[in-house]
């Protein structure tokens, strides 16, 4: 169907760019995930979406909440925050919850490549145990720019977005 096709080529679009830039800078530009969050309820207002208004938002709203205790515990950044929530509107609810999921296996699959990577494994293992025994009480130990723990987040969003939004 045209409308599930252009949904999908603006998700891989959009979070391919998020990739692309947090990679190069470790941010996520709201000036990308503002526009595509209204992309996202555009679509579903014109009936060129293939979801309603009220699943662009609900799926917008899910994206946000599912991040926002990852970001408060300073395991993501605002910018993932928001570009879940962006790629909500264009998902809608279920697939969002996929992406979130999927987004959460990959980004465990990229942490430990990067922890192995800069011979920290070790360690991230440890302090990850700790944070979630403390239920971030290590937080800042980890977030600390000396740390090296720090690795771009949206390219995990975007394997998550991409595959909920085919095959969700």
């Amino acid at each position: 169907m045209f409308s599930d096709a252009l949904a999908l080529m603006i998700v891989a679009t959009g979070a391919g760019a998020a990739a692309t830039i947090d990679l190069r800078s470790r941010r996520v530009p709201n000036v990308l995930t503002m526009p595509l969050a209204g992309t996202g309820v555009a679509l579903a207002a014109s009936g060129l979406g293939h979801i309603t208004v009220g699943a662009a938002v609900g799926g917008g709203l899910l994206g946000l909440l599912l991040m926002l205790p990852g970001h408060s515990l300073g395991a993501t950044g605002g910018g993932d925050v928001k570009l879940l929530s962006a790629l909500g509107t264009l998902l809608g609810p279920a697939a969002t919850v996929w992406a979130f999921l999927i987004a959460m296996i990959a980004g465990g699959g990229i942490a430990v490549f990067v922890a192995v990577r800069r011979g920290r494994l070790r360690i991230a293992m440890k302090q990850s145990a700790e944070l979630v025994r403390t239920a971030g009480g290590n937080a800042h130990e980890i977030e600390h720019p000396q740390a090296h723990n720090r690795f771009a987040y949206a390219p995990a969003i975007a394997i998550g977005a991409i595959l909920a939004g085919v095959f969700a």
